[in-house]
């Protein structure tokens, strides 16, 4: 898994990036908000973000705030990464949108928990907006098979969105998950081959 980390100092940076790297993720490290904030608008951007709340450009809170309001924003699992340990500035970065809130004179051990926390979480958004997907996709194709068919009252072909006229098995082994298998009624039968049909009735009568 891939871990954003945007934070101004180069050694905290650096000891971030050893650790992560150390615990088995992919790190992408930049140096200030602006930077950090380009990335995460892409929507391949890495889901577990770390970010510094003093940096220049947009600071931490700001571009947590931003980054909620993406398309993606709500995948995000954001750690506030400070060294004001003030109770408003915890209140301020949750109310921001951030999960989790980590002062930098922080215990190794405890650090990689909260980040072992943050996968989790990040996996189990990914999986349920992969249910959501499949939910939506289904219920747009229940709503299609639910809708009025324009169906020709003579030869019995279905006019789909596009205003085009097909075959009701073609148009049914288009949009269902039906196998279409061809056969013939009775009435059919009889219209179609009179002759086989009063043997066939004969045969039956005996």
């Amino acid at each position: 898994m891939e871990v954003l980390i945007a934070d101004d100092g180069l050694t905290i940076r650096r000891l971030l990036e050893t650790y992560l790297k150390k615990w088995g993720y992919d790190v992408v490290s930049v140096s200030d908000g602006n930077q950090a904030w380009e990335e995460l608008k892409n929507p391949d951007a890495p889901r577990l973000i770390i970010l510094d709340w003093l940096m220049p450009g947009l600071d931490g809170v700001e571009v947590c705030r931003k980054a909620r309001q993406l398309p993606h924003g709500k995948l995000f699992y954001i750690i506030i990464f400070t060294s004001l340990e003030d109770k408003k500035n915890l209140v301020a970065a949750l109310d921001a949108g951030a999960d989790d809130f980590i002062i930098k004179n922080f215990d190794r051990e405890e650090l990689k928990a909260r980040i072992k926390v943050g996968e989790r979480v990040v996996r189990l958004k990914s999986e349920l907006a992969d249910r959501v997907r499949e939910l939506e996709a289904t219920m747009a194709h229940v709503k299609l098979l639910q809708g009025i068919l324009p169906v020709c009252m003579y030869c019995h072909k279905i006019r789909d969105d596009q205003e085009v006229w097909q075959r009701m098995d073609q148009y049914l082994a288009r949009h269902t998950d039906a196998m279409i298998s061809h056969g013939m009624c009775p009435e059919c039968y009889e219209k179609q081959f009179p002759d086989f049909y009063k043997t066939s009735e004969c045969k039956e009568d005996k």
